[in-house]
Parts: structure tokens; sequence; C-alpha cells
């Protein structure tokens, strides 16, 4: 099954929050492998998408990917797709969802050492614009090329 099958982009609605906390919560625990994610809880999502605007990605009535804008700066501070879904175009259409996405540079913080999401935003035209952190917080500043 390819991503278009079935697969729908669409602003969330609070019936999504008990999804989206279970998914953020479990794209953490595998993004973050090198991480000590025993003290994260599924409330997280919550105190870090909060003000920020969501886009789910949905394949029936199953969430199985978002992406959290903080759009007063265009920076994309969350983009998640479950394990099962990865590398099937959903975090490219959850990106192209974005308003204004040709015409936009969106920004986002990636951290060096996750270098499955830094190949993604590389093959989808991010290019590194900064730098910050140290050790396992060192992190890439990306740009979008509208």
């Amino acid at each position: 099954m390819t991503a278009g099958d079935g697969l729908s982009v669409r602003a969330a609605v609070p019936e999504d929050v008990p999804a989206l906390r279970a998914l953020f919560l479990r794209a953490r625990r595998d993004s973050f492998a090198w991480q000590d994610g025993r003290a994260w809880q599924l409330e997280d999502f919550d105190a870090q998408t909060r003000g920020e605007r969501l886009w789910v990605a949905v394949h029936g009535l199953r969430v199985v990917g978002f992406i959290a804008l903080w759009e007063p700066d265009d920076f994309i501070h969350h983009l998640y797709i479950d394990r099962p879904w990865r590398r099937r175009g959903v975090g490219g259409r959850l990106l192209k969802g974005l308003p204004g996405w040709s015409a936009t540079r969106f920004r986002l913080k990636c951290l060096c050492r996750n270098a499955a999401a830094l190949a993604f935003y590389r093959a989808g035209g991010f290019a590194e614009v900064g730098s910050g952190g140290e050790g396992d917080e060192a992190y890439l500043l990306l740009e979008s090329a509208p």
C-alpha cells in the first residue's frame, strides 16, 4: 500500500488528541532511542504543542502522522509518523499540506543524531542555516526553499 491509498491530511480536531498523544510518545521513543524516554508521558504532547496549529495524516480512522506548526515564526516544531507508515510519503504530504508551502520558508530544528530525519528533510529540499546545542542535544537549524 502506498501513502496515496486512502490517506488524507486534515486539520486536527479535539477528538484526535488521544491518538496524537499515543503516537507522539511512541514515535519519540522510536526516533530518539539514545535518550532515556522512561520519563516521557502521554501528556507531554499537550505541553509540547500548546498554541501550535496541527494537521494529521489519517488512513481510514487511524491517525498515522502529524505536523505541528508555530505559525508566528513558520516554525515546524514536530513532525512524527507512526513507524509502519514511515518511508511511504506521509511526511512529504504533511509538509506540502502546510498553508503557503510553496511560498514560505519554514524552519525547524533537527537533532544531529536523528540521521533518518535529517536525510528526510535534506531530500525534501531543506538546507542547513544554523546549528546549536551540544552532545546529544546538538541540532541543525534547517530551512525549506520556497
